[in-house]
């Protein structure tokens, strides 16, 4: 069997029991945010429904002192605590910034150290909004880096502090950072909790989903409902390549051609993650046998890859490539790996490149006549 490319499998989740306390990590002065009770996931048996916050802007989580409360400070020093606290704010939306810049240059390092200053100013200044955003932000930058744990920690401290403010477990922003925290779980190999995690997420969408349905505009936008529903779809195509790595095609293809239909219909057919579900659904097609399916949705993927010239072209070539194998169409197989090979070289995607040498070689022996 040749092998097809996988994508990077996205991992992580919560704890286990119908509720548990979460902590902040200790503040800079020694002090703590606030302790509540954040609704975990519950592990259930199959047929039963159990009960990734974006890097926005840092602006959008910063508030000025209403204008009541500014009037209610003047006289007494008034003045002078809110020219103090305009200041510190000031300063923290540019440490803000320098972190994901040091980020966007892919400085870790040099973006792990800001954030902790920015974190102990945030403290001092008792801005809780800027707290939220800078856990966040350094969970965001310990999940990328591979430090899981950490990024659990940061993860559940930025989850506290969110509904500790009194936003709702249903709120987008709680979803995105239960799929992170499902995905580290799976990639610890913790699957009960992992599961349960990817399940809490799909239905708790699926039951936002329906109760919106209804809404007028005037109370919800058309593009919120468009967001929560491409939220949706990024669970389903996190929980698909989850099940397909433990080895449950079947399942792992109910997701993705569910995610696959999404992505169509809210960014076309041409968006390069419409494209990535189309060979990943080919990829499930293939695990079970399904040969002939999986090369509809491959070929159509290679086609739109190569229109838009998508990043990852090389590695949908190569599964085009091994699928055509399968199909034992050696020729067209070899010639697809050959473009595939120079797509890779062209990226330098040392691991693609050795994997496609690999197939050629492995081609040539097995369409080698017998003698």
């Amino acid at each position: 069997m040749y092998r097809l490319l996988s994508r990077a499998f996205l991992r992580a989740a919560v704890r286990r029991g119908r509720y548990c306390t979460v902590r902040p990590l200790q503040g800079p002065t020694g002090g703590s945010g606030p302790e509540v009770d954040v609704a975990s996931f519950r592990v259930v048996q199959h047929g039963q429904s159990p009960g990734l916050l974006p890097l926005v802007a840092a602006l959008a989580w910063f508030s000025r002192p209403a204008a009541a409360e500014k009037e209610e400070q003047q006289g007494a020093g008034g003045a002078s605590a809110e020219d103090a606290a305009e200041e510190a704010e000031a300063e923290i939306i540019q440490l803000l910034k320098r972190a994901r810049l040091s980020i966007m240059k892919d400085k870790p390092e040099e973006a792990e150290l800001i954030l902790h200053d920015t974190l102990r100013l945030a403290y001092q200044s008792g801005n809780n909004k800027a707290i939220t955003y800078t856990y966040d932000l350094m969970a965001n930058l310990a999940f990328i880096r591979g430090q899981l744990e950490n990024a659990e920690k940061l993860f559940k401290a930025t989850m506290s502090y969110l509904l500790g403010g009194g936003m709702k477990q249903e709120d987008n922003a709680i979803i995105e950072i239960s799929l992170k925290l499902a995905s580290i779980y799976a990639a610890q190999n913790r699957q009960e909790f992992a599961l349960a995690g990817y399940e809490f997420c799909i239905s708790t969408l699926e039951e936002k989903m329906e109760k919106e349905k209804e809404l007028a505009e005037d109370i919800m936008s058309v593009e919120e409902k468009a967001n929560t529903y491409l939220l949706l779809g990024m669970c389903l195509d996190s929980y698909a390549r989850y099940l397909l790595f433990t080895k449950q095609p079947s399942q792992a293809q109910k997701m993705y051609e569910k995610a696959l239909q999404i992505s169509e219909e809210i960014q076309g057919e041409r968006h390069p993650q419409t494209i990535v579900l189309m060979n990943d659904l080919a990829t499930t097609l293939d695990a079970q046998g399904h040969f002939d399916e999986a090369f509809v949705y491959v070929q159509r993927a290679s086609d739109l890859a190569r229109e838009i010239k998508h990043p990852e072209l090389h590695i949908v070539l190569s599964n085009l490539a091994a699928i055509l194998m399968h199909k034992e169409q050696f020729s067209q197989a070899k010639e697809i790996y050959q473009e595939a090979l120079k797509q890779a070289e062209l990226k330098r995607d040392e691991v693609s490149i050795q994997h496609i040498r690999e197939e050629l070689a492995e081609l040539s022996r097995k369409s080698r006549p017998l003698i």
